[in-house]
């Protein structure tokens, strides 16, 4: 595991000093899952942004109905 220092404004890390003693974690161990988290939202919002792009590609579109089309009929025999 790696060493990682940062600064962060006075106030953030009151609360961050606050929560982790509320809920009895480290700091270190809050930060860590607040930016997994931070992280995991990103690249879910890249994902879904991906799927609103290609909603809008004409191509794309039709490379899949010609797929669905292909599959239905395979289905049908």
């Amino acid at each position: 595991m790696a060493t990682f220092t940062s600064t962060l404004p006075d106030n953030l890390l009151k609360q961050l000093a606050e929560k982790a003693k509320s809920l009895s974690v480290p700091k270190n161990k809050l930060i860590e899952n607040a930016l997994r988290l931070y992280l995991e939202h990103l690249e879910k919002a890249e994902y879904s942004k991906s799927y609103r792009q290609a909603a809008t590609d004409k191509d794309l579109l039709t490379l899949a109905e010609e797929g669905m089309e292909d599959y239905l009929n395979q289905l049908e025999r």
